[in-house]
């Protein structure tokens, strides 16, 4: 718990301390805070500990888009996600196979945090991300072979050992990633 809090904390500094990277480190304490000491954790707890937390330190943050639309975001997730990944079997039913259930999880997380921060967005941007569901279908899995492909590349390359496949490998997932996305773009 150390180790993670202390990194998450070096990363919230290196990156500035923005109003919605400080609400993802407060939830990371909060989390490892009552993990420790095994009580019990909702996300809808962490939500409003950290809303509180951080309001009290920085009253004015509730100005910055960054901070209501990570909030607004966050209370997306911690209730509506949980009722509308409901509305298909659990996933050890025979009626939904695992892929499609993780594509319902998918599509229902996407779902719940436009709901509550689009309107946000539209005030904000005058603007809705009309293909946002497209979208994370396919920015999420990519990025999930994104991350430890780079974080293995960066420390194979730190060690001097980094074969050319496992550079190239990095290189054609984000190529794929921005692909996709300028493709959506253009839609």
């Amino acid at each position: 718990s150390v180790i993670v809090i202390s990194s998450c904390g070096f990363y919230t500094l290196a990156t500035g301390a923005g109003p919605s990277i400080v609400r993802a480190f407060l939830f990371i304490c909060l989390n490892e805070t009552g993990r420790l000491c095994h009580r019990h954790r909702s996300t809808g707890q962490l939500l409003f500990s950290a809303l509180i937390l951080q309001l009290t330190y920085a009253p004015l943050s509730v100005l910055s888009a960054g901070f209501q639309l990570s909030y607004a975001a966050m209370a997306g997730i911690a209730f509506i996600y949980p009722r509308l990944k409901n509305f298909w079997p659990e996933q050890k039913s025979r009626l939904m196979p695992r892929p499609l259930r993780w594509m319902w999880n998918t599509a229902a997380m996407s779902i719940s945090c436009q709901l509550t921060t689009g309107p946000l967005a539209y005030i904000y941007f005058r603007t809705f991300p009309v293909h946002f569901l497209l979208t994370n279908m396919i920015a999420l899995p990519l990025t999930g072979l994104i991350i430890p492909a780079a974080l293995l590349t960066l420390a194979l390359s730190a060690l001097g050992i980094c074969p050319d496949i496992a550079l190239r490998a990095s290189e054609a997932l984000v190529t794929a990633l921005s692909e996709a996305l300028k493709i959506i773009s253009a839609m």
